[in-house]
């Protein structure tokens, strides 16, 4: 009996592996496929995590560009003000009136660049003046004598930045109206400053024309930097270089996701915000030797902007340094913008973009 049980039950084990043999070469090729999928989901996953951590710290971390000369002008000096931002901060501003106040031609908020103050604007604001626009400045939040409140500001336009343009202009708004001049401004930024003032200007519907110098989309630009990142810190060349525009869109995607509760604010896209204030004007001027902010850059920008748009690429130029490069033509360019598009004068396009055709590019 105990014979006859043994064999039964080697029997069963036998059956039991042709069985389960049998399954194994059944699917195979499918348990091999899958396997295979699971590794490479956990090599993709890798290789996304090491970006992300390398990124994410770049991007919370990264000092912005300073303009080379410091304070390489004199400091204009005007009617200091207190205001509020949108989401209630207290700043700074300050009023400098057109030389000539009872022919002025409209008002101009000016919007400063990342580690400046609103005195930078003495370097673009005198033709400006001296052509009878009103300009207001004012410090950013974490800047000059405008409150801070814990608040660490980074180079990347945020929805923070984005409250204070919106407080600025609708400050100036509401003295024009106040005035009996009507409420439309015109927008003037520079590198970050001029990221702020294309979002501020698909919520505002009174700012008339916007000028942007340096001016960049958060997306767009930390994309770019994370390829330039990857041939820093990866080892491989054929992880880095073979990898499809949708890869670094995923990855921005889930850098960003994880730095807007890091750092107490949100990225607004760009480049959604120029469409979305269209069919205003806008003029993009940007240096072609600008290391930090490619001038490619801004020929992006130019190429998803609605009519009517300009672009002025100025030779020899770095970052922020354009008005230094080429101070007439740049005066030149911006009065006869804002003269045509904020005052609405008669102002030929020859004026206004130097002997290019609207949607030329200098």
């Amino acid at each position: 009996m105990i014979g006859h049980r043994l064999t039964d039950g080697m029997l069963s084990v036998v059956v039991g592996a042709m069985a389960e043999g049998s399954w194994l070469s059944r699917y195979w090729a499918a348990l091999a496929i899958g396997g295979t999928c699971l590794v490479l989901l956990a090599f993709a996953a890798v290789v996304v995590a090491k970006y992300v951590r390398i990124s994410l710290n770049v991007f919370c971390t990264t000092p912005a560009p300073v303009i080379t000369g410091g304070r390489d002008f004199t400091i204009l000096r005007g009617e200091e003000v207190r205001f509020r931002s949108f989401d209630g901060t207290s700043l700074r501003g300050m009023w400098l009136r057109a030389s000539n106040r009872p022919q002025r031609k409209g008002a101009i908020v000016f919007c400063h660049e990342s580690a400046s103050d609103m005195y930078s604007c003495s370097r673009y604001a005198r033709p400006l003046l001296e052509a009878g626009f009103d300009v207001f400045t004012f410090d950013f939040r974490g800047h000059g004598d405008s409150s801070a409140a814990g608040y660490k500001p980074l180079q990347w336009p945020s929805d923070k930045e984005l409250a204070d343009v919106l407080g600025a202009t609708a400050y100036v708004e509401d003295v024009l109206e106040s005035e009996g001049r009507g409420r439309n401004v015109g927008v003037f930024g520079i590198s970050r400053g001029a990221g702020a003032a294309i979002l501020a200007a698909s919520s505002d519907p009174y700012i008339a024309c916007v000028v942007c110098d340096g001016a960049f989309g958060t997306a767009e630009i930390s994309t770019y930097l994370m390829k330039r990142w990857a041939s820093i810190f990866a080892r491989v060349k054929l992880v880095y270089e073979n990898h499809p525009d949708a890869f670094w869109r995923f990855l921005y995607w889930c850098m960003i996701r994880l730095a807007q509760p890091r750092l107490r604010r949100r990225f607004p896209s760009v480049v959604k915000a120029l469409r979305n204030m269209a069919p205003r004007p806008i003029l993009f001027i940007h240096g072609q030797r600008d290391s930090f902010i490619p001038a490619e850059q801004g020929r992006l920008l130019y190429e998803q902007a609605e009519e009517p748009k300009y672009l002025w690429i100025v030779p020899k130029a770095k970052h922020n340094q354009s008005v230094m490069i080429a101070p007439a033509e740049y005066a030149a360019r911006t009065v006869a913008f804002f003269r045509e598009h904020l005052a609405r004068e008669a102002v030929s396009v020859n004026e206004c973009v130097g002997g290019q055709t609207r949607t030329g590019v200098a």
